[in-house]
């Protein structure tokens, strides 16, 4: 044969076989080859989704650019990230990132249950088949081998409907029809119709045990939504945390800002007097140094400030920048809050996602085991059947003969019964669940354990940040007039400007401090709504179904729709938090602090207004 003869073969061929000829070598189209090498997409045909790139975010570099300050309350914050939360975020250190929940958890978990349902639904088969048949047989007159050809079409139609007592009815209608000769016929029908019914009596049998599937999925929906509360509610607690960083971090922003600008002011105070030798160059050197360090902790303030501000956005689903600064402008609360711990403990174990998350586990286990005992039982089942049997076709002779369906009749009744010599996996089976069963029961107890403690915890969280924050406040107000007092000391030549640059930082830092302070108070009042499970409910938080349509349990062939849920949609009904026009650092009592001026061309400070301060206690 030809090269081009064999080209042509094969190609024919290939046609035929669903082969393709390339390089040579036949390729299998409808067989796919072995996996014999690691294959991977094109990371550019991969990347099918984009979005835009927003602004440049602004850097310490770039932080003196122009920008809108937009005051941002906590109820808008919240409701911000409540319309932005299809994927739940959670705060992780300076960032955010996904927790791994949508809005559409629950409503996949849904369909788990008309799955479990499906089985107990009726199925219809029809079958229709075209068949010609020859057999060889010895025709012992004519000494040879001849054939038999028949041929003809059988053809029914049957339901089967399963019950959720583990019984299984099915009733049908069968023909078949024959166009040879064949058992005295020319042509013949034979019609039958049939009734069974199967019952289990041991194994497989009970509504309990048939339910049970159908009661772990709605178990398992629910898990999955009180997944997803547990989710969003770390998210709005988490998105309570993420402000009030963000205020901390721009009131010691303001507290750095006025110490390098004192330390400054000192710095060229002295070099100015050093040049005309009013003082040494060592204490300039010394202002010099506390100067500098106080700007590199400013820079470090400046950024805090906007890895702060960049978290509050990423938790919130907004750009990293858009132009605004996001200037908080609700005041962090000071009044102390009386608890009730007895009450506490009781509302978080009714309350808290978590823990009902472990005792629906509980009971869906419980449910597999009763799923389980009943499979280990042998299989004893009861059947019944009735059948009618007809009979009608055409004789060699052309004459027409027929019986009717009532005229031959089958029926049957016994039991058949099953079981292994060992039961040795089904019974295991069991033992795996009732040692489930005890886990969750410990996981509970476990879980009931760590709330308690919890709570505790955050119940001493939240008084020492309050006591914190008076001290601290205490100490504040004691810095600014330290501040003053040494000041007043160097102008009257009673002291050295040491003392001075160490009142500045101790000024500093106690502002810091009690930002700090407040601000986890503040944040730990959310935390122990968390840890009680109670955070939605005080912050007005509800759910709200969201549903589509989509092809229903009848199949694409009936154009069948129908309404699904789609999604669970949290939305903020309350404004609970205080707003107001001024940016929340304000309410740390920010103007006590006694700004300097130059007091001419003696470059002596002197105070530059403001209330006078308290005396320290």
């Amino acid at each position: 044969m030809s090269h081009r003869k064999l080209s042509q073969f094969l190609q024919v061929f290939s046609l035929a076989a669903g082969l393709v000829v390339a390089d040579g070598t036949l390729q299998a189209q409808l067989v796919p080859e072995d996996e014999s090498r690691i294959r991977w997409t094109q990371p550019g045909a991969a990347s099918r989704y984009r979005r835009p790139a927003g602004p440049e975010p602004v850097t310490v570099a770039t932080q003196d650019s122009p920008a809108e300050e937009r005051f941002l309350s906590l109820n808008e914050a919240l409701r911000r990230a409540l319309e932005n939360s299809e994927v739940i975020r959670v705060l992780a250190g300076v960032s955010a990132t996904s927790s791994g929940r949508t809005i559409y958890d629950t409503a996949i978990a849904v369909t788990p249950i008309d799955i479990a349902k499906a089985k107990f639904d009726p199925v219809l088969q029809a079958n229709s088949t075209q068949r010609r048949n020859e057999s060889p047989f010895l025709n012992p007159v004519l000494s040879e081998i001849d054939g038999l050809t028949t041929a003809g079409n059988d053809y029914g139609v049957r339901v089967n409907d399963r019950n959720q007592l583990g019984g299984t009815a099915s009733i049908g209608a069968d023909n078949r029809w024959d166009s040879r000769d064949i058992g005295g016929f020319a042509s013949r029908n034979q019609p039958v119709m049939s009734v069974s019914y199967t019952q289990p009596i041991l194994a497989g049998a009970g509504l309990a045990a048939n339910r049970a599937p159908i009661v772990v999925a709605r178990l398992q929906q629910e898990q999955s939504y009180f997944q997803f509360k547990d989710a969003m509610q770390r998210l709005v607690r988490d998105v309570i945390s993420a402000y009030w960083q963000l205020v901390q971090a721009r009131t010691e922003l303001w507290a750095r800002e006025i110490q390098v600008e004192q330390l400054e002011f000192s710095f060229r105070s002295l070099e100015a007097k050093a040049d005309v030798g009013l003082r040494n160059r060592p204490a300039a050197a010394q202002a010099q140094a506390s100067w500098s360090n106080a700007r590199a902790t400013l820079v470090q303030a400046r950024a805090n400030v906007l890895q702060r501000e960049a978290a509050l956005r990423n938790i919130l689903g907004l750009p990293p920048e858009d132009g605004e600064r996001l200037v908080p402008s609700t005041p962090p609360t000071r009044d102390r809050i009386e608890f009730r711990w007895k009450e506490i403990v009781e509302t978080a174990q009714s309350s808290r996602p978590d823990l009902i998350e472990l005792n629906l586990i509980l009971d869906a286990d419980r449910q597999r085991l009763v799923q389980q005992a009943n499979l280990a039982k042998p299989a004893l089942d009861a059947t019944a059947g009735y059948r009618w049997n007809g009979l009608s076709g055409r004789t060699p002779a052309g004459d027409a003969v027929s019986a009717g369906l009532g005229d031959n009749t089958d029926w049957s009744m016994g039991v058949v019964f099953t079981v292994p010599l060992s039961l040795r996996e089904s019974r295991a089976r069991v033992r795996n669940q009732e040692l489930l069963i005890a886990k969750d029961r410990a996981n509970i107890q476990q879980m009931l354990h760590q709330a308690e403690h919890q709570l505790a915890t955050s119940l001493r969280a939240i008084e020492q940040n309050l006591q914190q924050y008076e001290a601290f406040r205490e100490a504040r107000q004691a810095s600014a007039f330290n501040v003053r007092a040494q000041r007043a000391n160097i102008q009257a030549q009673r002291d050295t400007l040491l003392s001075e640059l160490l009142a500045i930082t101790d000024w500093a830092n106690a502002v810091s401090a009690e930002a700090q302070s407040l601000t986890s108070y503040n944040t730990e009042l959310a935390n122990l709504e968390l840890q009680s499970g109670t955070i939605l409910e005080t912050h007005g938080i509800r759910f709200t179904e969201e549903r589509f349509g989509s092809i229903g349990p009848h199949g694409w062939c009936m154009e069948e729709t129908g309404s699904y849920p789609q999604s669970l949609k949290a939305s903020d009904t309350v404004s609970r938090y205080k707003e107001e026009s001024r940016a929340s650092e304000e309410a740390f009592e920010l103007k006590d602090f006694p700004r300097r001026r130059s007091g001419g061309a003696t470059g002596v400070p002197e105070n530059a207004g403001g209330p006078d301060l308290p005396e320290p206690p």
